[in-house]
């Protein structure tokens, strides 16, 4: 990862040309121009220096021996997201241009450029640099996505390698009444640096249309895990509805069919469901393989009916939005109340999420709820964790 350039220090610039005179001409512009200038004759050469030292923008030729500018890009980003990139070619076409800006190039220019135009388009890509890592070190911050996600080829790589080294937790969902344990939920977890957070890692597959990647992995990780899942429990996976359309998740070799008669698949309301046409029969077909439907997030997301008479769930979750502070706000009381004796009525269990106290617990078993889940009662964690006896009513 690039560190910022101190204000007042110059400003770090590879330049890679295989055309030892053009190398020439660029260094000696942007070095009279009060810039540190670093030389490579090939791509392969500069990947040796980038492993060594950071840059601010790096200047490359796009056609070049063993290693094209494009192909240099994509194993740039494998290193460092920051950084700039501005291309320079004597062979123009608007293919290349549009893929090189497609993977995350700053600028595309054409020799022989105008020293004017060179200069002030490196101090530009600069100053760029300096705002990524600006955005970079907000963002993480606030726990959202990286700020690059518009670089593309950046983006495809921190995803590729989050499917590889995300992990699931689990978190308890309790009876109260029955005091045990009733079942718990997956959540996907991240240690990436770029994307650190379930929300970043489902905003990068959407973006990248690669949901359906993201639904697969979680579901094998999920299959890996019950043969650990405490007896007499059940366990609750997410699903995004677009994954209802994924004729792998109905297959009988599908990692969780075999544990279908334990696994929830739970739908957030929060996405729009509708005009969606394979989720009603694909939610009807997973209900005859035995696994249970449910609705996550309900308060909170779209609403209509629709979920409710597309997927026919089995359980329904109350959204932690509900549940804050409950116990001292009689609207929040009635509106609960009134969705749990719904729920009774259609038939489908409620699970309250999001408690955070014992004074929460209390006013929602007094509402006449039961299915509970909450870091009162316990953090999510990699293990299938039991619960402490004093959390218990």
């Amino acid at each position: 990862m690039s560190d910022a350039v101190a204000p007042g220090a110059p400003i770090r610039v590879l330049v890679i040309d295989d055309e030892a005179g053009v190398r020439r001409i660029f260094t000696k512009v942007l070095s009279r121009a009060e810039m540190d200038v670093t030389e490579a004759s090939d791509g392969m050469e500069a990947l040796g220096i980038l492993e060594k030292q950071s840059f601010d923008v790096i200047l490359s030729d796009i056609t070049m021996p063993s290693l094209s500018g494009v192909s240099l890009l994509a194993a740039v980003r494998e290193r460092d997201l920051t950084v700039q990139v501005i291309f320079a070619t004597g062979n123009p076409s608007l293919e290349t241009a549009m893929r090189a800006v497609e993977l995350g190039a700053m600028r595309y220019l054409t020799k022989p450029i105008d020293h004017r135009l060179l200069v002030e388009t490196v101090r530009e890509a600069a100053r760029l640099h300096r705002l990524a890592l600006l955005k970079q070190e907000a963002m993480s911050l606030v726990g959202t996505m990286h700020p690059l996600a518009a670089d593309r080829i950046g983006l495809q790589t921190a995803f590729s390698r989050v499917l590889e080294c995300m992990q699931l937790h689990f978190q308890p969902v309790v009876s109260v009444k029955e005091r045990r344990i009733w079942g718990y939920e997956a959540l996907l977890r991240s240690s990436d640096s770029v994307l650190p957070t379930p929300i970043s890692v489902l905003e990068a597959a959407e973006r990248l249309d690669r949901l359906r990647d993201l639904g697969r992995r979680v579901r094998f990780l999920a299959a890996a895990a019950i043969s650990s899942l405490p007896d007499e429990t059940r366990l609750l996976v997410n699903l995004h509805p677009s994954d209802l359309e994924d004729p792998e998740i109905l297959s009988q070799s599908a990692p969780l069919t075999p544990f279908a008669a334990r696994v929830i698949l739970e739908v957030t309301e929060r996405t729009d469901i509708s005009g969606r046409r394979e989720v009603e029969a694909h939610a009807g077909a997973l209900r005859q393989l035995g696994f249970g439907v449910a609705i996550d997030d309900l308060g909170a997301g779209y609403a209509g009916l629709l979920s409710f008479l597309q997927l026919r769930p089995t359980v329904a979750k109350i959204d932690m939005g509900l549940v804050r502070n409950i116990n001292s706000d009689p609207r929040r009381q009635a509106v609960t109340q009134s969705l749990v004796q719904l729920c009774r009525e259609l038939r489908v269990e409620v699970i309250v999420e999001g408690i955070e106290s014992a004074e929460e617990r209390d006013m929602l078993i007094a509402l006449g709820c039961d299915l509970m889940q909450g870091y009162f009662f316990a953090k999510p964690s990699p293990r299938f964790e039991s619960i402490e006896p004093e959390c218990w009513p």
